[in-house]
């Protein structure tokens, strides 16, 4: 074992301790669920089924999503236990995944140790960068194969992890093999000295589409015939400029709904108070909007019923320096989409989209006004991102099928 490794080892054991306290303050800010605390000290609320189990862990929300149809494949095979570690990827793994959930353990030996001895995996699969020291060394001691996938590597994380070689070929080198995101990912983790990595494409693209709500898009349709604009997963400095093109738009499109979806949901108090003087309605109120108003959608887990409602989409994070978010669900569904330039986050992404044509990158907000006018106007160029985004999707839709099979293999 590397000096880095056994110093983490080391640090861990000593801070066991003290994680409780941590744990329950966590709980209390409600980034943990109480009654589930002892899943992270490795201590199972659930059954360990007869067979052959497949353990994959996906850290948050996003690593979930696209895990999921990998899960769904699997599961007619093999038992399948999905590990996460927020509050939010639970809830979404109790309400769409064929699979047990749990949530990860702390990174101590005996936390792992614990939750290894009583899973027992037939093997392990790891959804982009989560690597874990001594829950890794668990599966090497027990001999449990592992993989991962959809793995991507930042410029900034390869650079750590070359400073840190022996760490390096030990966590990585013991991966079975690696399924890299893009080869821009393979040549990163090939640079570290690893072999074993292929490129595959991004899971994330042949997700699920997220699900709808027909009886409130029908609602919505119905009060707001069109046309209609959705500001996705905006932040705070975004919603200033949405507001000031909705104000600029409405000359030309006097019934034109504005739909706010913040990616922070409590913050939909301080978004009314910008669209005050235009009567802004709020999802979570239950209220339904009225034709040339704003609506916040300030609940979570709809934005597939607000992508199917509305033809041109805006991604936020995109116009501050947040990194950008997920534009695929929007692909996936057929919208045109527009960015700001802050997309650091989904440069892939956004590339393979720009190249397709499905998608508009607007240098700052003093543009936005006018690239949704275009948008809105011309119903052709608007069908023809929509394809586009579609098909640059469609190509990856057997990528779960493709992974599922390696990772049988890893247990025949």
């Amino acid at each position: 074992m590397s000096v880095s490794l056994r110093f983490w080892r080391a640090a861990t054991q000593i801070a066991a301790p003290a994680l409780p306290i941590y744990l329950k303050y966590r709980a209390r800010l409600g980034k943990e669920i109480a009654t589930r605390l002892p899943e992270r000290y490795g201590i199972s609320s659930e059954k360990r089924p007869v067979g052959t189990l497949v353990w994959i862990h996906a850290a948050s929300m996003g690593e979930t999503m696209s895990a999921l149809p990998l899960i769904e494949i699997l599961s007619a095979s093999a038992h399948v236990l999905l590990t996460t570690g927020t509050v939010t990827s639970a809830t979404l793994a109790a309400a769409r995944a064929t699979a047990i959930h749990q949530f990860m353990p702390l990174d101590t030996p005996d936390f792992c140790n614990r939750f290894l001895d009583f899973w027992r995996p037939n093997a392990a699969v790891f959804v982009e960068s989560e690597i874990w020291p001594n829950c890794l060394a668990g599966l090497d001691a027990r001999r449990i194969p592992r993989a991962l996938i959809n793995a991507r590597l930042s410029a900034r994380s390869a650079a750590r992890w070359a400073r840190l070689p022996d760490a390096t070929q030990i966590l990585f080198g013991g991966f079975s093999w690696i399924a890299a995101q893009s080869e821009k990912d393979t040549q990163a983790l090939r640079h570290l000295g690893l072999s074993r990595v292929e490129t595959v494409g991004n899971l994330k693209f042949a997700a699920h589409p997220l699900p709808d709500n027909v009886n409130a898009r029908e609602e919505i349709q119905a009060a707001c015939p069109g046309p209609r604009f959705l500001a996705a997963s905006t932040h705070d400095g975004e919603e200033i400029p949405i507001v000031a093109a909705h104000r600029a738009l409405r000359a030309s499109y006097p019934e034109l709904l504005t739909i706010i979806a913040p990616r922070h949901p409590e913050r939909a108090h301080a978004i009314a108070e910008v669209a005050r003087d235009l009567n802004p309605t709020r999802r979570s109120l239950g209220q339904v909007p009225s034709p040339g108003t704003i609506h916040i959608a300030d609940t979570l887990g709809e934005l597939g019923l607000f992508y199917r409602l509305c033809p041109v989409v805006f991604i936020g994070g995109s116009l501050m320096p947040v990194g950008g978010h997920n534009m695929i669900e929007a692909a996936q569904l057929g919208c045109a989409m527009i960015t700001g330039p802050h997309v650091d986050n989904f440069k892939e992404i956004a590339s393979l989209l720009r190249r397709e044509g499905a998608l508009l990158e607007v240098s700052d907000a003093s543009v936005l006004a006018s690239v949704i006018a275009d948008l809105l106007h011309d119903r052709n160029r608007r069908d023809a991102m929509a394809n586009a985004a579609q098909q640059a999707v469609h190509r990856f839709i057997e990528l779960p099928e493709q992974l599922a099979s390696r990772i049988l293999d890893l247990v025949r």
